[in-house]
């Protein structure tokens, strides 16, 4: 996979990372210098800078990184701070680079978040099984960091399980104290009553290393990329249908066709994009030229970066078979606990299935339509929200494919190569 910047004011999250050494506390104090010291920048300044530079989650929800600093810090008991890893999108690339190849600057985040809201202890969440570069670059930087003496909090890391639903912070809080990786009612947030019963800031890996480096250089300096709701970079993952994919940095409001320039280009015609992962929007190939990616400018096509996800439908591939196959998927990775989300994400899958082997019932599709409205907001979490989401944009972005499947069965592209990649099972079904 390529990794890259877009605009010429970066890299920033990826300075050094096309020469060897990054992964080195050596090289990256050579690269990016020391934190601030606690007497330079306490807790509290800490938080308001991050507001000041309109910092916002990177795991998909845009969450004020502050706003969650703040809750936490207010919050009786030693807090603990989680650095989520867990990249559970199973296109996504961005945090497990990070992770792998850029770990101090992720470390340095952490310590920082931990200096915010009071904590002294860390525990860096990463995935089990596909984890293990994830694991062994971040046990190398972490007995670099004890024998130079570099952190005053103590860190743990923490493998968790490979299911979709795993990176949620209410899952990973109940995988840290021991329980099922399922999503939890909330109130209490973590941030009341999380690890161990204490205030918890959960915040993707991405997030603090952007912490990182705004609390070198300042958030003038990471506004000076990006819009003026929108500021700084982030990073994206790019595949499909483009010559060279890959993990990109872009200043946030980049052109989309910038982007995919970016990234080599197309490779032939496109049938479509698919924004923001399997949680994520299905948008036709002729809006490419008007979008900027940015929520602002995805919002108007009831679209949302999330994850940081796009992927370029090619022409040849069958929409209906990809969409089929993520749906059954996520129906698969329900937490079986709320009857709506089982239910209701097991009847739009069965339909969806039926519908792409032409054998539905007449009003399948008109089911689905009403069925993917009347979904969300009935869970625990927001699995039922994400995959109405998900299958609603491919009925509205490809309505002749589907059309075509429920009268005629399978298209000759049903049987292409799959592109939207769907993890084995790493639990009994």
């Amino acid at each position: 996979m390529s990794t890259a910047s877009v605009d010429i004011a970066l890299p920033r999250l990826l300075t050094g990372l096309s020469q060897p050494g990054m992964a080195r506390l050596a090289r990256h104090l050579d690269v990016h210098g020391s934190l601030p010291a606690p007497a330079a920048l306490d807790g509290p300044a800490l938080i308001e800078l991050a507001e000041r530079a309109k910092l916002r989650g990177r795991g998909g929800a845009r969450f004020p990184a502050a706003i969650k600093m703040r809750a936490v810090r207010a919050s009786r008991g030693r807090a603990i701070v989680v650095a989520n890893g867990c990249e559970s999108e199973p296109m996504s690339a961005k945090d497990a680079l990070l992770l792998a190849e850029l770990p101090h600057l992720v470390l340095d985040g952490a310590a920082l978040a931990a200096r915010a809201v009071g904590a002294e202890h860390v525990i860096v969440a990463y995935e089990g099984r596909r984890g293990s570069d994830s694991r062994q670059s971040l046990e190398h930087a972490l007995k670099e960091r004890r024998a130079a003496g570099v952190d005053s909090v103590r860190f743990e890391l923490f493998a968790a399980a490979e299911t979709f639903l795993t990176g949620q912070e209410t899952s990973l809080v109940s995988q840290i104290n021991g329980g099922e990786p399922r999503p939890t009612f909330i109130p209490p947030r973590p941030t009341q009553r999380g690890v161990r019963r204490r205030p918890t800031l959960v915040q993707n890996v991405e997030t603090l290393a952007h912490l990182a480096l705004i609390a070198r250089h300042g958030a003038g300096w990471y506004g000076a990329v990006g819009t003026d709701d929108e500021p700084g970079s982030t990073l994206v993952t790019v595949l499909g249908a483009v010559n060279a994919p890959g993990v990109y940095e872009i200043e946030c409001g980049t052109a989309l066709e910038s982007l995919l320039a970016a990234a080599g280009g197309l490779r032939g015609a496109i049938a479509g994009l698919l924004i923001g992962g399997y949680f994520g929007s299905w948008l036709p190939a002729g809006v490419v030229a008007e979008l900027a990616v940015c929520d602002a400018s995805l919002a108007r096509h009831d679209a949302a970066l999330g994850c940081g996800v796009l992927i370029a439908l090619p022409s040849g591939a069958c929409p209906v078979a990809e969409t089929v196959r993520v749906a059954i998927y996520l129906a698969t990775e329900t937490a079986n606990q709320c009857g709506p989300c089982v239910h209701g994400s097991a009847a739009i899958a069965r339909t969806l299935h039926a519908i792409a082997e032409g054998s539905a019932a007449p009003g399948a599709l008109a089911d689905l339509g009403r069925w993917t409205q009347s979904l969300p907001g009935r869970g625990a979490c927001h699995l039922p929200d994400g995959l109405a989401h998900f299958v609603s944009t491919a009925l509205r972005t490809f309505p002749a494919a589907f059309d075509d499947h429920a009268r005629h069965g399978p298209c000759e592209s049903c049987g292409a190569p799959a592109l939207l990649h769907i993890p084995a099972p790493s639990r009994p079904r």
